[in-house]
Parts: C-alpha cells; structure tokens; sequence
C-alpha cells in the first residue's frame, strides 16, 4: 500500500506539473482530514508521510493556552496542566499523542480526493502566477473571457486577471472576445478567481503602452519621467530625452502620428499631449499648461504651489473644459496650481504687500518707508530680515551698517516675543490636543485664539473650517482632524465588543 502511495504522488506530480511535495502536502491533509472524522468532537489532528518509505503516522495535537483561554478541551490544554505534564511547556507550545493511523484505503475517497486536488490546483496557480513574475511584466495581453458585475475577467495563456469596473474607462464597451491590455496594480493570491488586479485607468498603464510603442525609451535614448489622465477623454505624458540627437517628443508621435495614435486607439480615443520635461519646476508647468500662453510663475516652496498669471485670452485655455487642463498639469508636475488673471494677479500681489508692510511697520517698529524697502529687496517675513545673512543686507543701499544691525535686533526680538507668547496661549489646551501626531505649538496657539483647546473640540471641526482658522493645507488639516476623531472610533469599538460579550453572557 505505501507503494501505490509513493506511486500516486510521482503520477499526480507529473501530471499536474508541480512539486512532489505539493502532492504529499496535500496527502497529508487529507488523511489528517479523514482522522478528525473518527472523533465525535473537533480535534486537532496531523500526519506525517515519510517522503522515501511511504509510511506515514498520525498524531492528536493540543495548543497550550493561558488558563482563562481555554475554551476549547479537544484542542487545547490549559497552561497549569501543562507543566504538570512537562515544566519545560510553555505558551504556544504544541504536544502530540500518537493515534493509530487510518487506512488508505478506507479515507473518505471523495473527500480525500477534493483535498488533494483542491492543493493541486492551488499549486498550478501559484506556479503559473510565479511564471508570470518571472517576467517581471506589469502588462497583460489577453482577450476579455467573460463580464461578470461590469468587471471583466481577461484571460491570456493559463493566466486570468480582473478588470474591477472603477478601473475601466468609462463608457468603455468591452465584449466577450475584444482583445484587451492592462496595466498589473495588485496580485491576490488570497482569491479563489483571477489573482491579478488589472487596470485600464492607471497613468502607469498608459506609460508602459508608449514603452511598446516606442523603441527608443527601451534602449533608454528617451524617458517617461510622468503621467497623467482623465481617463478616455484626455492625457499628459511629460517626457525627457537622453540624447541630444533625439527628439522625444516627436519620436513619441511617430511618423504621421502613428505611435500616440497606436496609444490613443487602445485608449478609447483618449486624446495624448505629450510635454517636454524640465528639471526647472516653473518650466515644466508652462510645458504642462500648454498651448496657453504664461505671462508669470510665483513659486511658493514652502506650500509646493504655484501662482501662475495668464492674459485675460489665454485664461479659459489655460483652465480647460471643466477645469480638466490645469487639474492634468497640477497632477503631472506634482505642483499644486493656482491660474489667476493679471488683474488679480496684481491684487494680489498688492494685498500681500499691504500685510507685509503692516507686519513690519508693527513688529520692527519702522516707518512705511523702511518697510517698503525691505518688501521691494524682497523680504517677506521677520524670519528672513532676522537670519539673513548680514552681507545681503549690507548690499542695500538704503540701509547702513547700524541700520541692519537694529532691524535684525528688533526681528529677532519680535520673533522671541511671539514663541513666548504662543507657549503661553497653549498653558489651557488639553496634552491630549498638543500630543497629537502632526500638531505643533503654532497651530496649537492659533486654535487656542478660537476657543478650540481639546481635541474632541478639534474633532468637532470640518475640515473647511480648520483650513479657514489656520491656513493649513487641506490635506494635513483633514489629517488633523482624523486623528483628532480616532479615539472615538477606538471608544465606539470597545463599547460594541463589551456590549457584545454581554449578550453572549446573557445567551
């Protein structure tokens, strides 16, 4: 018998194009499967097949857990009763009795079998999944197999993959049969269907379409640095080259555009503006926003945005159908941009020098003169007029030697007057607002000024009412607030678990 046994593993091993070990792994669920059977009560049981002889033994296993843990006396063994058996036991430790083993011939069949060929079928999977890593491909080819829920199982090879529905393009019609690519984001290995993740949607989908396209960004002569989409209607891709030689973008268009033409079709008619990348951020923005005209870039590193002032014509060109041009540059450049006319521009650009002039007027103690003289040389906050290196402040005219020495005295003492009273204003707020995960003493004392001085007041805040009190970017405000609000979410979870064991109890 325990040749037929080493018999069938080499067959199905063979047959099914996996590992012995697989087969005997399975064996041996499913002889442990059939030993539980014996038992009125769940147990926990193992087998052990030896890999050479045939031979395969069987053992009763228990668990040991902490006494008030044990729930369970088929498989578990309270950790008291454990050291009288063996003082060296400890947690987790696993100890196994000896069972007569079962004949195979007599398992269950049908179940054995199911077992057996469920862990086959598991493996050629995996097999077939690992064989497509190998390729370190993140594109898949297939034609679409079937659509089930308005998501389509796209099949290429022994390969399946998924295409959820938000991942294709909209008002896209795929059918049975369409030959299909699609860009890899996620691999499941947990799913009982197609373990690939597909997406048609991705930017990255849409970069490696032009890398087919076009030969010279294999060879390296030309790169995509980014992209983005809106996905069936418009793209950017910003493109760089390696080689003077080269054109990237005309090479990306191909001749009588036929390469972003090749790209377009497999798009749905996705329209593609190929822009020429720049290690200058301001002129990568102009690229990006073409074909409108710029007239000025303000950059603002510290918020990474932009002010970017256009002419009253090119102003509608610039924004796009429904805000669909600048919203694609913001996405490519990575730059959050804000388009404004030159009228606006300048009101702007007045209004801020008003609240620079009132700051220094204010702080430095100065006459509007010497403040608009330190607005014209550029300087836009106490920090700068206070550490700035003193040799560019000696290079204005306008000011001398002792001049500068007391416009820097009086920023830095106007600068130590303001910490010491933001450390004062936050003496009220609760340590739990002032420990929290992204919370600083300006943004603190700013909420202080407004009554907010706990976090379940934070919490209370919409996030657009937390951007207008602070000024703070609406991405780290939300975060703010969620974190404010986490607590609650911990309290409403414990309160569901007590109330829970409290029914089972009552049960």
């Amino acid at each position: 018998m325990n040749r037929e046994l080493l018999l069938l593993v080499d067959a199905l091993a063979r047959e099914k194009n996996v590992p012995k070990e697989i087969v005997f792994t399975a064996l041996e669920s499913a002889l442990a499967s059939a030993t539980k059977k014996r038992f009125a009560v769940e147990i926990d049981a193992r087998v052990a097949i030896d890999r050479e002889t045939g031979d395969y033994d069987s053992f009763r296993r228990w668990t040991v857990v902490p006494d008030e843990e044990h729930e369970e006396p088929a498989y578990q063994l309270a950790i008291t009763d454990a050291l009288e058996r063996d003082p060296g036991l400890k947690l987790g430790d696993v100890i196994e009795e000896p069972l007569e083993p079962i004949e195979f011939g007599r398992i269950g069949a049908q179940a054995a079998k199911q077992v057996i060929l469920q862990k086959i079928r598991d493996a050629e999977r995996e097999q077939i999944l690992n064989d497509f890593l190998e390729r370190q491909d993140n594109l898949l080819t297939g034609t679409v197999k079937r659509i089930e829920r308005g998501a389509a199982i796209v099949e290429s090879g022994r390969i399946e993959g998924i295409v959820p529905r938000d991942q294709l393009i909209p008002k896209e019609m795929l059918r049975v049969g369409d030959r299909i690519r699609a860009y890899v984001t996620k691999i499941d290995r947990t799913a009982k269907g197609p373990q690939l993740i597909l997406s048609r949607i991705a930017p990255e989908f849409i970069m490696r379409l032009f890398e087919l396209e076009v030969p010279e960004i294999e060879e390296g002569l030309i790169e995509i640095k980014a992209a983005a989409r809106d996905p069936g209607i418009r793209a950017k891709i910003a493109v760089k080259s390696n080689d003077q030689r080269v054109d990237p973008i005309g090479t990306c268009v191909g001749m009588r555009g036929s390469r972003v033409t090749a790209v377009t079709n497999e798009l749905a008619g996705e329209r593609v503006d190929i822009i020429l990348w720049s290690e200058d951020p301001a002129k990568f923005v102009i690229n990006a926003l073409a074909p409108a005209e710029i007239s000025s870039i303000v950059v603002d590193e510290e918020k990474h945005a932009m002010d970017v002032v256009v002419d009253e014509e090119n102003l509608a060109i610039a924004i796009g159908r429904l805000g669909q041009n600048v919203r694609l540059a913001s996405e490519l450049t990575g730059w959050s941009l804000n388009l404004m006319s030159v009228e606006e521009s300048t009101q702007k650009h007045e209004a801020e020098n008003e609240r620079l002039r009132v700051l220094f007027i204010e702080k430095l103690d100065v006459d509007e003169e010497v403040a608009d003289i330190l607005i014209s040389e550029g300087f836009t906050s106490l920090e700068e007029v206070a550490y700035v290196p003193i040799n560019e402040m000696l290079e204005i005219d306008a000011f001398d030697e002792e001049t500068v020495n007391e416009l820097r005295s009086r920023a830095r003492n106007a600068l130590l007057t303001e910490a010491i009273q933001r450390e004062e204003s936050v003496e009220n707020v609760e340590e739990a607002l002032l420990s929290l995960d992204g919370m600083d003493t300006e943004v603190a004392s700013t909420l202080a000024a407004h009554g907010i001085l706990t976090r379940d007041a934070l919490a209370d805040l919409a996030v657009d009412e937390l951007v207008e009190l602070t000024q703070l970017p609406q991405a780290r405000a939300q975060d703010l607030i969620m974190k404010a609000r986490a607590h609650w979410f911990e309290e409403a979870g414990a309160e569901a678990a007590e109330a829970a064991t409290a029914q089972g109890q009552r049960t």
